[in-house]
C-alpha cells in the first residue's frame, strides 16, 4: 500500500492528485517548488516503473513544468530526482530565476528553509490547485498537514 514517506509528508503541503502522482507543495517560500510522487508502494527509482507508469510520469511531470512556465514565466525549470535523504521515488519541479538566493547553484544546501506562515502556506496552495485545476486528471485534495 503506498504511502508517503514522513519526510515529504512534513516538508511538503498536498495539493492533489494526477493519475500516477500526488502532487505536493515544498514548504520552502523562497522557490515556487512542486514535487510529483508517484502513487506505487516501495518505489525508489524511475526504472522500477512499468513501461506504461514510466510515459505516465513524464506526461505528468511535462505537464507540471509547462504549467509552471506558463504561469510563473521563469528563467528555468529545474526537475530533479534525487533521493539521496528521502529515498521514496519523488521528482521536484523548481521555478529558478536569475534572481533567486541560490543562482545560479542548486537550491539544496545553498541556504536555510524559509517556511511559508500558515497563512500564506495556504494561499499558496489554494492558488496553486487553482492553476492545477487545469491539468488533465487533477484532483485537488486539502490535507491536514
Amino acid at each position: 500500500m503506498f504511502e508517503l514517506h514522513t519526510r515529504l509528508q512534513a516538508d511538503t503541503q498536498v495539493l492533489g492528485e494526477l493519475p500516477l502522482c500526488c502532487v505536493l507543495l515544498a514548504k520552502d517560500s523562497q522557490y515556487p517548488w512542486l514535487i510529483l510522487v508517484p502513487r506505487v508502494a516501495n518505489l525508489r527509482e524511475i526504472h522500477h516503473l512499468a513501461p506504461a507508469q514510466q510515459q505516465q510520469l513524464m506526461q505528468e511531470s511535462c505537464a507540471l513544468a509547462s504549467l509552471m512556465e506558463q504561469a510563473l514565466r521563469p528563467d528555468k525549470i529545474n526537475v530533479a530526482a534525487l533521493g539521496n535523504l528521502v529515498p521514496q521515488l519523488h521528482l521536484h519541479h523548481v521555478a529558478r530565476f536569475t534572481t533567486d538566493r541560490a543562482w545560479p547553484g542548486p537550491i539544496w544546501g545553498a541556504h536555510s528553509s524559509l517556511p511559508y506562515d500558515e497563512a500564506s502556506l495556504q494561499q499558496e496552495a489554494a492558488s496553486w490547485r487553482l492553476k492545477l485545476a487545469h491539468l488533465a486528471g487533477f484532483t485537488p485534495l486539502v490535507a491536514d498537514n
